[in-house]
């Protein structure tokens, strides 16, 4: 993607690790933020332009916390929903002085699309939205993005996504079906792994 121009940043938000986002910053530099989405008690929470990983379990105004203090970016991914672990109204609310981007669209968010109550807590709460594609293949890369006016830094985000554009278009199938696909191939690995000790090879 960012080879080919068709992106010209990418947060790679891994869930629980920065290992590979920290890699990837190593080889293309400030083109990858490094991010993290963490797995907080009340639902996920994403991290932008961390340094280290923000353990999972926390509860979600700790997490939030924690990500202020490495000088991160707080941003709220598929709230609302239940099917993927989105934080809920009542947690939102609780944390809301300390969100710093709440994600308006979701490249994947079919089943339960909360884009109107997600842009409604945005304008409502003064906080700036953004898309993210959500992608966990590459059929969802550089499908649903946020069009900015200048190169994104943490000090300047904010602003740039007050008057940025967002971009949506679906990851179609298979895209949608990568998360699910990724666990069936990680059981299988296991599952071999598992045989090949039985046996003695």
């Amino acid at each position: 993607m960012l080879q080919s121009r068709r992106l010209d940043f990418v947060a790679v938000t891994d869930h629980n690790t920065t290992d590979m986002a920290c890699t990837l910053h190593a080889e293309f530099g400030d083109r990858i933020i490094i991010g993290e989405e963490i797995t907080a008690l009340e639902g996920e929470i994403i991290g932008l332009y961390l340094h280290e990983t923000v353990p999972a379990g926390l509860p979600a105004l700790t997490t939030a916390e924690r990500i202020h203090a490495q000088g991160g970016l707080v941003y709220v991914p598929h709230p609302f929903e239940t099917v993927r672990k989105g934080l809920p109204a009542d947690v939102l609310e609780k944390i809301a002085k300390h969100v710093d981007i709440i994600e308006t669209h979701n490249g994947r968010a079919v089943f339960q699309n909360r884009t109107n109550e997600a842009v409604a807590w945005a304008a409502q709460h003064g906080v700036p939205g953004a898309a993210g594609s959500d992608a966990h293949g590459r059929a969802g890369w550089g499908r649903t993005y946020t069009v900015l006016s200048a190169t994104p830094t943490s000090d300047n985000l904010l602003q740039l996504l007050s008057t940025a554009t967002n971009h949506y278009a679906s990851p179609g199938v298979h895209g949608l079906l990568y998360p699910k696909i990724n666990r069936a191939k990680a059981r299988l690995y296991t599952a071999q792994r598992s045989a090949r000790r039985r046996s003695g090879v």
